[in-house]
Order: structure tokens, then sequence, then C-alpha cells
């Protein structure tokens, strides 16, 4: 078992160096299409404090995702055209991997619409769909992924730390639906300053990819160690100063994958954990407009909450920093807890 272990830990972090290399050199191929159709993000009225980012390229989340689907299209191919040793690299398994990477591609794609609506200044206030328009989105996107669990997988139970397996029937549909669409549109909601949002996902992959080896579902851990090394690529042109933005194409993906992770997982009870950030960017946002609708009164400077900080005066570095390290504590805390709760319903 322990040789297993250590060969399916090489393997990921292989896969994990294949990833950021291979992102590594795509970017600048992709910054020069970027440039050439002229792909700058627009700044919206309200964000006058970043008028400084005007122009500054968007999409750079294309990196991530193409980089993760190609290398799951090579090796699924190479494996099936050569025997051995790339059976090894090969990470598509149709009971682990082939819902995220689905996930992955379906958001990232409808996520690029998006941004080049944005570009493009197709739609209002500049350009890009709507929040409703968005919501519904995420709406058929994890009703379809809600559907293929409750009734292709028969998925009809929820992992609940330290007391073990619930059945909930049919309301597994509901549930799986909210973490969905909480986990895309708190990704959004992050994607605000150079290096956040991708930092902070760096942590959240890490956290579920401990968990999925744990599982023993080894292609999933090596899913997310791709994931990982594609956005430590990223990062290394997205933090500050960055030379591109997410966009949505990248927020999206990230954000839909990590809540299927999470449900593939049974794990979804983790993600204050695994992604305290987002869910502390979102419940910002939504404590702002309910503050406002009830009372007509501002709980915070500016929303969603990295911005109150800038409004406080705190640089965009010192933010992102400190957002990346309360997202490493509590993605460690969560890893510690899960294996605590499994210890002692087995114990």
């Amino acid at each position: 078992m322990l040789a297993v272990e250590t060969f399916q830990i090489i393997r990921i972090l292989i896969l994990t160096g294949v990833a950021f290399s291979v992102a590594l050199i795509l970017t600048p191929f992709i910054i020069k299409i970027l440039i050439r159709y002229q792909c700058g993000k627009q700044i919206r009225n309200y964000l006058s404090f970043h008028s400084g980012k005007a122009g500054t390229l968007t999409m750079g989340g294309i990196v991530i995702w193409l980089t993760v689907l190609g290398l799951a299209a090579i090796f699924f191919i190479l494996n099936i055209l050569f025997d051995g040793f790339w059976g090894y690299l090969n990470f598509v398994d149709r009971r682990q991997t082939y819902l995220p990477i689905a996930a992955m591609g379906l958001a990232a794609l409808i996520g690029l619409i998006d941004d080049i609506f944005g570009v493009l200044k197709i739609g209002p206030n500049g350009g890009g769909l709507k929040v409703r328009h968005k919501l519904i989105i995420y709406a058929l996107l994890a009703a379809l992924g809600a559907w293929w669990f409750y009734f292709k997988l028969d998925w009809t139970t929820l992992y609940v730390p330290f007391w073990g397996y619930i059945e909930i029937g049919w309301r597994y549909i509901p549930f799986f639906m909210f973490v969905i669409i909480a986990t895309a549109f708190s990704a959004n909601e992050t994607d605000g300053l150079a290096g956040l949002l991708g930092g902070v996902s760096l942590f959240s992959f890490g956290g579920l990819a401990a968990v999925s080896f744990t599982l023993g579902r080894y292609d999933l851990a090596a899913f997310s160690g791709v994931v990982i090394g594609s956005l430590l690529a990223f990062l290394w042109h997205n933090i500050y100063p960055a030379k591109f933005f997410m966009g949505d194409t990248g927020s999206m993906a990230l954000g839909i994958t990590i809540g299927t992770i999470a449900m593939l997982t049974n794990t979804a009870l983790f993600l204050p954990f695994f992604a305290v950030i987002l869910i502390i960017e979102s419940l910002s946002v939504i404590i702002q407009v309910t503050g406002w609708k009830l009372f007509s009164r501002k709980v915070f400077l500016f929303t969603p909450i990295h911005h109150h900080f800038e409004k406080l005066g705190w640089h965009e570095t010192t933010i992102t920093m400190r957002f990346w390290i309360i997202s490493a504590v509590f993605a460690g805390l969560g890893v510690v807890l899960f294996f605590l709760s499994r210890f002692m319903l087995t114990a």
C-alpha cells in the first residue's frame, strides 16, 4: 500500500510540474493573441479607483483551462495509442474526472463568451452579461450536474463531519445546485485583484487534492495537481502588477470545478475551510445588498470585501497576501478536520 501511495505522489508531482511548464510556455503565445485582438479590460464607472488598470489584458484564465483540458486530451489519446508509460500520466477516468473536466470546459466556454461580450462592449454597463443572467447560467449548469449525480450516479447521501453519512434523498438536487451556484458566484466575486483568485484557488485545490488522495481517488488528485500547476504558471504573470487578468473564463471554470470536486468527494461541508475567502467575498456582497435594501445603509465601504480594504488604504498586494495566508491556514485546518472526522468515525 505504501509503495502504491508513494508512486501516486510522484505521479501527481510530475503531472503538476508538467502542467506548470506547459502553461508557462503557453502564456506568451496567449498574451500575443490577446494583444492582437485588443482584449483589454473595461473598468466599470463605480470602480474608478481601479481606472489605472483599464486596458490591461483580460481572459488570461484561458492559460489555466487550456493547459488542463489540453493535457487531459493529450495523455488520454496517447494512452489509447501506446501502452506503458503514457498510462501513468493519463488522469482521465470515467468515475473520477469526467465530471470535473466537463464542468471546467463548459464553464470556461460560457465565461469566454461573457468576456468577449465585455471586450466588444456588447451588453449593459459597458458590456458583458448581467448578474442575473450569470446566475441563470450557473443554475442551468448546476441543474445538469445535479441530474447526473442523482439519476445517473444514484447519489443521495451527504457526509457530515464527525457525524457520518446521512440520507437526504431528493434534497440532494437543490443542495448540489446551491453548492455549484455558490462556488461559481463566489469565485467571480473574488476575482478583483491581481493574483487574488489564482492564489486562494491554489489552496482550495490543494486541500481537495489531499482529500481525493486520502479517499484513493488518485486520478482526481492528479487532476487537481494539474490545475495547481497551471495556476502557478498563471500567477507568474498575474501577480501585481498583472500582465493580464483572469476574466470570467477563468473564474467561472475554477469556481464550478471546485464545487464539482467537493461534491465528488462528498466534502461540500468542508468548503468553508477549503474555500473560505470565496465564501467571505460573496457573503460581504450579500450582507451589503441586504443592509442597503432593508435599512438603506452600507455595512462595508465597498464590496466585495477586498475593495473595502482598498478603501481603508491597504495596498493591493497586502490584501492579496493576507488573503492567501488566511486561505492556506483554513485549507490546512480543513484537511486536519477531515482526517480527524474519518479517524473518529472509524475508530
